[in-house]
């Protein structure tokens, strides 16, 4: 099974090594101590809280393997190798929505460092899908889950 490259800033990959960290140095040993605790209580046929314990510890390895899995797959993105003559992944694009004339900016990142609320949005959306390759003045028609939205680029940055 081929994984996807995952495009990460310095910022995304700090923040995914400290997570991993935490998960494995924090969260594993307590995981590991509760079913220790709930063991100890004797007949783990009829023991809720070992099953419960073994549930969460085999949910919490699984996505300790697919952040690793991320982490081997991450590929840096170099901003100063960041080109704005069109947007590209790690682009900050002005828009304008040419129906209400209201004015956005969003920076294109990858799915796992997209944040709605820091204006950041996933390489992976309909928005950023429409706008990649595309230069600063263009007018572009995109589907969105509310309907067809002509955006005009009126600036593309870092």
């Amino acid at each position: 099974m081929s994984e996807e490259v995952v495009y990460l800033t310095e910022e995304g990959l700090k923040k995914l090594k400290e997570e991993i960290e935490h998960l494995t140095m924090v969260e594993r040993p307590k995981l590991s101590k509760q079913i220790a605790e709930a063991r100890d209580k004797g007949d783990l046929s009829e023991n809720a809280e070992y099953d419960a314990a073994k549930e969460a510890q085999g949910l919490m390895e699984m996505k300790i393997a697919q952040l690793q899995a991320t982490l081997r797959n991450a590929k840096i993105v170099n901003e100063s190798m960041i080109d704005t003559t069109h947007v590209q992944i790690m682009n900050k694009v002005k828009l304008k929505n040419l129906q209400n004339g209201s004015i956005i900016e969003y920076t294109i990142v990858s799915a796992r460092e997209a944040n709605l609320k820091e204006k950041k949005i996933s390489v992976e959306t309909p928005i950023a899908k429409g706008l990649i390759g595309r230069k600063k003045g263009e007018k572009v028609k995109i589907k969105v889950p509310a309907g067809e939205v002509t955006f005009e680029i009126l600036d593309i940055s870092i």
